[in-house]
């Protein structure tokens, strides 16, 4: 791939995969090399894609998977450095809320991000994550009610 098609590549996916990398991680060190390895893994693979939408749902899919090799890494630390977020241009009415999301469990982070922030319907989150549209729906609820009890006491 040339230097141009790359940079394109990047410009146009880049900000999905790293928004995606940074929900599943909580940490921007450890978004950032989720983000490097994607990447490094897609100018591998360039030639094979029939489409964007299929450029999109690969890149989807890797991040997720090298986010979940990441997460169960044996020397990853259980500490989530949340106070790190505030500073990634995220607008000082949506910090309580990002923090909240951040806190969720990972799996219930990565419906919220697809849904909310990436705007993929159920049906789309269910094919990029190899799971039931059920199992979908119910993590969304999940995390809803996760986030509603997380935020009560704050005005938004």
């Amino acid at each position: 791939m040339e230097h141009d098609k790359r940079e394109d590549a990047v410009a146009r996916f880049g900000d999905m995969v790293w928004r995606l990398a940074l929900a599943r991680m909580a940490s921007v060190p450890d978004a950032e090399d989720v983000f490097q390895e994607v990447f490094l893994r897609y100018f591998r693979h360039e030639n094979d894609f029939e489409s964007d939408e299929h450029r999109r749902a690969w890149l989807i899919r890797c991040t997720i998977n090298r986010t979940k090799s990441a997460l169960t890494a044996p020397w990853r630390r259980r500490v989530l450095p949340l106070e790190i977020a505030a500073d990634l241009g995220v607008r000082e009415e949506n910090r309580e809320v990002y923090a909240a999301v951040l806190a969720l469990p990972p799996k219930y982070r990565t419906v919220v991000h697809l849904h909310y922030y990436e705007g993929f319907s159920v049906a789309e989150i269910a094919a990029h994550l190899g799971c039931a549209e059920g199992t979908v729906k119910a993590q969304l609820h999940r995390a809803r009610a996760k986030l509603k009890e997380a935020l009560r006491d704050v005005e938004l």
